[in-house]
């Protein structure tokens, strides 16, 4: 059974258009007008080896804020929706990734138990077109709409290899703890996870 969602959300101060395949080879084709967000989003896809494919419009000329969190609970929601009731999934990834100064490790757990720590910080009060504190805001509506116990951590001297390690990790984390396994029905003492 394929492992795909798609999901829509319009408010007046977005519009987003999102399809997800969990079982992709990693393409994408992104559009939010944050080139930088794009960026990460497309680096989260193909080290996921998701296929994304995403068109997200909103109020960026009075600031980023509504667009990165309304897409994070929208990626959220096409996880979940992907998942359905969960059975066979591994649930659990964990991934540390350096690039160049900085070491990223995300730890997740797709219980459907929502819950972030996240302990990333930077220097600059921008990266890219995306400022750092909405970082931090994409990752929990992302952690709320999956249902997931994410823990971020990262250190490192240059931002922007900071959470690019970060999407890195949390792609890796999440191809495992989707993943499938023969050996497992509901990976949870109680017989479900939610």
């Amino acid at each position: 059974m394929a492992r795909k969602a798609f999901v829509e959300r319009r408010t007046r101060e977005t519009r987003i258009e999102m399809r997800l395949s969990l079982d992709g080879r990693g393409s994408a084709s992104v559009s939010t007008g944050l080139k930088f967000f794009d960026h990460m989003l497309e680096t989260l896809a193909r080290h996921a080896l998701f296929d994304l494919r995403l068109k997200a419009t909103g109020d960026i000329e009075v600031d980023e804020h509504h667009l990165v969190e309304d897409v994070g609970i929208c990626l959220g929601k096409a996880i979940a929706q992907a998942l359905g009731d969960k059975k066979g999934i591994r649930r659990f990834g964990d991934a540390a990734v350096p690039m160049d100064d900085a070491l990223a490790s995300v730890a997740l757990d797709m219980s459907g138990r929502a819950y972030l720590v996240y302990a990333v910080e930077f220097k600059r009060a921008k990266i890219g077109d995306v400022r750092e504190e909405n970082f931090e805001h994409f990752f929990d509506s992302l952690a709320k709409s999956a249902g997931m116990n994410l823990n971020v951590k990262a250190e490192g001297k240059n931002d922007h290899h900071k959470i690019e390690a970060v999407f890195k990790a949390l792609a890796k984390s999440l191809r495992e703890a989707v993943g499938k396994d023969a050996r497992v029905a509901i990976a949870s003492t109680k017989g479900k996870l939610e």
